[in-house]
């Protein structure tokens, strides 16, 4: 990678950043290596299952995760393990993931958030990118109780490289030069 020709992939699966050779990756803390530098770029985030009010007006609101069997569930379906992500729900400590058996998948958020928009099932979205709609009435939150939080993102990479010029001007106009964290 040049200088004057970074490249940026943005791919959902969890890649192996040393054998094909970028620089760094960006994933949810826990999905971060032992052996790697992370750096965090985003605060800690919550899930939501939302829907359009027009999906609400022909279906009943979930009232436990298990009634989701019952909904039409846009799932995201993640290269990785080929398979629909199971949506993780925590309630006074307790942990449940739901296959939701989703009728309907997309490979990205972005195209579960239009589905879900479009009234055509529920989707599992995080906060900041359904705040807006939730604040306008376009989507309505249910299953509030079950809430999940997510640890944030980090950039990371191994410690055992010499970074590139690109690379180190990233990590300077993040704000982190000079600094690690594991």
């Amino acid at each position: 990678m040049s200088l004057l020709n970074p490249k940026i992939i943005n791919d959902y699966s969890l890649a192996d950043i040393v054998a094909d050779r970028f620089d760094a990756g960006v994933r949810l803390g826990e999905q971060v290596a032992q052996d790697m530098i992370a750096l965090r770029i985003g605060p800690d985030f919550a899930q939501y299952v939302v829907g359009a009010p027009s999906y609400f007006a022909r279906r009943k609101k979930p009232e436990t995760p298990h009634d989701l069997a019952g909904h039409c569930c846009i799932g995201l379906r993640l290269p990785t393990s080929g398979g629909i992500w199971a949506w993780p729900f925590v309630k006074n400590g307790h942990e449940l993931k739901v296959r939701s058996g989703a009728q309907f998948s997309v490979n990205t958020m972005a195209l579960q958030l239009d589905s879900t928009l479009a009234g055509l099932g529920l989707g599992y979205l995080p906060d900041d990118v359904v705040n807006d709609h939730l604040a306008s009435g376009r989507l309505v939150r249910v299953l509030a109780d079950w809430s999940t939080p997510m640890s944030g993102y980090h950039l990371y990479y191994p410690s055992r490289r010499q970074h590139t010029p690109a690379f180190a001007l990233l990590i300077e106009a993040l704000g982190f030069h000079g600094k690690r964290a594991g």
